[in-house]
């Protein structure tokens, strides 16, 4: 017992420093500034950005958005499961088993999703300057509205998203809370050390993809450095939670809420993902077959970790 506490332990320690490490990385870092970057450097930089938008699209199905509907079809089953000698005695038990087979991880995450749209629209609804965006945007192209893909000009203008960026950060620690506790909850060593392993593989790849974004977009070093440390500690939050959990022994409505939270902040990350990430790598059509590469890259790596994951 106490040498799998010490594996924990030595988990919970590797957690926060890959996270640091592959977080500050990008930040403490001059050749990430895409700001002073010009000629190949900046394409490298576009490139990769690319590729971390490809990571973002891997761990949002292969890892956040698979995990949720494993564990919420798990638990849904699980409770009523409690009840399936007594739907057998009622008469209308088909509809009972139509009730369970019904899509609910999948509601779960597009709920996660209409949750972030309607803050944001309610944000830009009450929010004074919420059509500065599109003002700006007619004034680059002389009072025409730009439907104009080729418009570089309007890309600059683009107002950034900090909104986003929060839920982005959000959703990504609510995952790494969960990770973490399901390192925690492991009962083995081997069975602790592979999942800590699976974690460690994807984690890495995606922080330093967060980091990227921040410092792309022009984050303050103060705001990007707290936010990678905030990060930080939610694995090992997580793990630490398992740790108590597992040594408590308590079940109750513990599996389906863990579930449905996860399930939210799958549907949150991949809102990110689609309406803020992916568009804003893929604005403006320069080497368009480089950055189908890159992005694909990106996803192809995140699906092959998803064979230990």
């Amino acid at each position: 017992m106490e040498s799998l506490i010490g594996v924990k332990l030595g988990c919970l320690f590797g957690l926060f420093t890959l996270t640091l490490v592959c977080g500050l990385s990008p930040i403490f870092s001059k050749w990430f500034k895409i700001d002073a970057a010009t000629g190949c450097h900046l394409r490298v930089l576009n490139l990769l950005g690319c590729a971390s938008a490809g990571i973002f699209l891997g761990a949002g199905f292969m890892h956040m958005t698979a995990e949720a509907l494993e564990g919420i079809e798990s638990e849904i089953q699980k409770f009523f499961g409690q009840n399936r000698t007594e739907s057998k005695r009622n008469p209308s038990s088909d509809a009972g088993s139509a009730f369970v087979e019904y899509p609910y991880g999948e509601l779960i995450i597009s709920l996660g999703f209409f949750l972030i749209f309607l803050l944001e629209s309610l944000a830009l609804q009450c929010c004074a300057g919420a059509t500065g965006q599109s003002t700006v945007q007619e004034e680059d192209s002389g009072g025409n509205p730009v439907f104009d893909f080729h418009s570089h000009a309007s890309l600059h203008s683009r107002k950034q998203s900090p909104f986003r960026d929060f839920v982005l950060l959000l959703s990504l620690s609510f995952h790494s809370v969960f990770e973490g506790l399901a390192v925690g909850l492991q009962p083995t060593i081997a069975a602790t050390i592979q999942l800590c392993l699976a974690v460690l593989a994807h984690k890495g790849l995606v922080v330093f993809g967060v980091a990227l974004r921040l410092v792309k977009i022009g984050t303050g070093s103060r705001w990007a450095i707290s936010s990678i440390l905030s990060l930080a500690f939610m694995s090992p939050l997580g793990l630490a939670l398992g740790m108590t959990m597992a040594a408590r022994n308590s079940e109750g409505w513990k599996g389906l809420v863990q579930a449905i939270l996860e399930g939210l902040a799958a549907g949150t990350f991949l809102y990110v993902t689609f309406l803020e990430i992916l568009p804003r790598e893929l604005s403006n059509y320069e080497a368009p077959l480089a950055k189908w590469g890159c992005v694909a890259a990106g996803f192809t790596f995140m699906a092959f970790i998803a064979l230990w994951a």
